[in-house]
C-alpha cells in the first residue's frame, strides 16, 4: 500500500516562499506524481505534475513561473517550491501518485493514491 506524507505547509506573507515535500513509501517510486490544492468552498484543482523520468512537468496557468515541481527518486520524495506566494494560493495542498505506466495527467481522477494534505495560508 502506497503512503504519501506531505510536509512544509504554513502561514506566510504575500511574496514569501515555501517548499512542500511529499515522501512516498510502501511501493516503488517509478510513477508520475502531482500536486493539487483545495481552497475552502472550492473544488480540488491541479497545480503541477512531474513524470517519473526525464522528467516532464506540467503546471497550472495560475502558478506557472512561480511554482516549481521536482523529485528526488533516491529519496522517494517530490517537492513543490512556491515563490511569490499570493493570498489566492491559500489552500490545502495534496500530493498524489499515478498508476504505473500512466500518461502524465492534470486530472485528479488519473491519480490513485493521495496524501493527507498540508495547509498553506498566505496572508496579505
Amino acid at each position: 500500500q502506497v503512503q504519501l506524507v506531505e510536509s512544509g505547509g504554513g502561514l506566510v506573507l504575500a511574496g514569501d516562499s515555501l517548499r512542500l515535500s511529499c515522501a512516498a513509501s510502501g511501493g516503488t517510486f517509478t510513477r508520475n506524481m502531482g500536486w493539487f490544492r483545495q481552497a475552502p468552498g472550492k473544488e480540488r484543482e491541479f497545480v503541477a505534475a512531474i513524470s517519473w523520468s526525464s522528467p516532464t512537468t506540467y503546471y497550472a496557468d495560475s502558478v506557472k513561473g512561480r511554482f516549481t515541481i521536482s523529485r528526488d527518486n533516491a529519496k522517494n520524495t517530490v517537492y513543490l517550491r512556491m515563490d511569490s506566494l499570493k493570498p489566492e494560493d491559500t489552500a490545502v495542498y495534496y500530493c498524489a501518485i499515478a498508476p504505473y505506466g500512466s500518461a502524465l495527467s492534470v486530472a485528479s481522477n488519473d491519480y490513485r493514491y493521495w496524501g493527507q494534505g498540508t495547509q498553506v495560508t498566505v496572508s496579505s
